[in-house]
């Protein structure tokens, strides 16, 4: 993150920071000398993730839910905006309150933009290309979405988001960068989140049957967290504002009976794999194109699926073992400049 550290410092609002992704970054902007307000209303935040920041003098948590307006005194520089569940089931448990995060969360958070001159930067998503007839995913590609089935509230939600960012922007009411997330995944995801990596990584070290919905066929492609906060943070700092979404993902593309054989092996489990009915408008395939990323910020992601998978393992063992939240558990593994392969 070298090419952030030189940024000076600056005060920085997230929004949904005591989550997976949130916490992450929150680390690596206070690392790096900058002062940090997480927002989170704690539905599906947790303060584990955020519990070794509290006392550090340059971190504040304001607990509140994005849907009410908010209300700060003093400056902001830059906003991110990654207040929603991310995970089917838990957006899916209350998709009223999903579409108004997705939709009146934003619009909240952008007029704070507008009040404090501050840059914005939405965490969009992969979902909004739906169960894509492309592939891979290339940001002109406008999507394949069902805008009325139980994915819809998460899917044109965050749909919506892009449109109230890129509306603000041509309107010159604020600085706005929309980042699209592909599967991410690492330390400090909820266990019971209903993810397919964390599902498959606490069903082999509590010995139960694998769990894969569908065939197993269906493709993903999985980006360590690390590697994700990097790319969050060039696209946050480029100048001049790119005016176009970017995809941040790993290319590299797995089935999911392939990311079950690999847990199998690292785990060394002998559970089998129970086959359930694939859910309504489950993508067959999800893969971003990084073409812009690369090009507009030198970016692409470093870390391979096995070494990931190995940090985040010891982290669920860490879990599993002690019935409590590890703290500080966050490892950065070893990198490489290669494509994963299939295993």
């Amino acid at each position: 993150m070298s090419q952030f550290r030189k940024t000076p410092a600056l005060t920085i609002l997230v929004a949904g920071g005591a989550g997976f992704l949130g916490s992450h970054l929150c680390d690596t902007l206070l690392d790096s000398g900058h002062s940090v307000i997480c927002v989170d209303n704690f539905l599906t935040g947790r303060l584990e993730n955020i519990s070794s920041l509290l006392g550090r003098p340059r971190f504040r948590l304001v607990e509140q839910d994005v849907c009410q307006p908010i209300a700060l005194e003093g400056p902001v520089d830059r906003i991110v905006n990654m207040a929603c569940a991310a995970s089917p089931p838990r957006y899916q448990a209350d998709p009223i309150h999903t579409t108004r995060t997705c939709v009146v969360g934003t619009l909240n958070l952008l007029e704070l933009a507008v009040a404090k001159g501050a840059r914005f930067l939405q965490a969009s998503t992969s979902e909004v290309y739906g169960d894509p007839e492309q592939h891979p995913q290339h940001e002109d590609y406008v999507g394949h979405v069902n805008c009325t089935g139980p994915r819809a509230c998460y899917d044109e939600g965050k749909r919506t988001a892009e449109t109230l960012c890129f509306d603000y922007l041509r309107a010159d009411r604020a600085d706005v960068r929309v980042a699209r997330i592909f599967n991410t995944y690492g330390p400090r995801m909820d266990p019971a989140d209903g993810r397919i990596v964390s599902n498959l990584v606490m069903q082999a070290l509590e010995k139960r049957p694998l769990t894969i919905f569908g065939d197993g066929q269906q493709s993903r492609s999985f980006c360590y967290v690390t590697d994700l906060v990097e790319g969050l943070l060039r696209l946050m700092e480029i100048d001049p504002n790119p005016r176009q979404p970017v995809n941040l993902g790993n290319p590299g593309e797995f089935t999911i009976l392939e990311l079950a054989s690999l847990v199998r092996k690292m785990t060394g489990t002998r559970s089998t794999v129970t086959f359930l009915p694939l859910p309504q408008d489950d993508p067959r395939r999800r893969r971003p194109d990084i073409t812009r990323a690369k090009t507009l910020l030198g970016w692409r992601p470093k870390v391979a699926l096995r070494d990931g998978l190995l940090a985040t393992i010891a982290y669920f063992a860490d879990l599993d073992d002690s019935g409590a939240e590890p703290i500080n558990a966050v490892t950065r593994p070893a990198t490489d400049n290669t494509q994963n392969v299939p295993v």
